[in-house]
């Protein structure tokens, strides 16, 4: 099991990686967070970017289906880059999410998500979506 922040150093080293967020989704409040934030507050950008994950989890549409599965992932794709939201399981207190920001060039949205959940998996000390 890593930490908080050998969890976001590892995630930073991820080709395309811009900047990531720790943010507690019941408050909105940014944990903690590494990389650049060009003309973003990340504690603003943890305010919203948790409005985001609350309208998709109470979405009917998007929420129903089997039996335990749930969404643990939530991927924005840009022009120039795109963002993954990765739900947090574990024994926490209330809902964590990592916001991730990567660069189109280099980043791979493939394998950036492989990566991060196996880093995720080590910090929920737990199999996360492997």
């Amino acid at each position: 099991m890593i930490g908080i922040d050998g969890c976001l150093e590892r995630i930073m080293d991820i080709p395309g990686a811009r900047s990531v967020t720790l943010v507690d989704g019941a408050s909105g409040l940014a944990i903690a967070s590494a990389g650049v934030y060009e003309g973003v507050d990340q504690h603003a950008d943890a305010a919203v970017t948790t409005d985001v994950v609350r309208v998709i989890l109470a979405c009917p549409a998007l929420t129903t289906g089997a039996d335990g599965d749930d969404i643990s992932e939530i991927i924005i794709d840009g022009t120039r880059g795109f963002h993954l939201l990765n739900l947090l399981d574990g024994d926490f207190e209330g809902r964590l999410f990592i916001h991730t920001v990567f660069d189109d060039d280099p980043g791979n949205l493939a394998m950036a998500r492989f990566q991060i959940r196996t880093i995720l998996a080590e910090l929920a000390g737990a199999d996360h979506g492997r």
